[in-house]
């Protein structure tokens, strides 16, 4: 399976959306500051997460979702309320 997932940082409002073949090792890599966009806003929630068989569609959806607006201002009306949880 092929993730695209959504963490976010509440002190910061920080959002940081991307694609990984294995969720639970990235966010742990996230989280212990081994990644250099996120590493100055740890802790980070994974609020979302969609799961793909195929690689080409997970990278299609997490570009879509970075350089889209809309279509990342679609997820976050979904998530309103998750996103705002502490």
């Amino acid at each position: 399976m092929y993730y695209v997932y959504l963490l976010k940082n509440i002190k910061y409002n920080f959002i940081y959306i991307g694609s990984t073949p294995d969720l639970k090792k990235r966010i742990f890599e996230h989280n212990t500051g081994r990644n250099k966009s996120t590493k100055f806003y740890v802790p980070l929630k994974l609020v979302y997460y969609e799961a793909y068989t195929d690689e080409k569609d997970a990278l299609a959806r997490e570009y879509k979702l970075k350089h889209h607006g809309s279509v990342i201002g679609h997820l976050k009306k979904r998530l309103k309320n998750s996103l705002t949880l502490h």
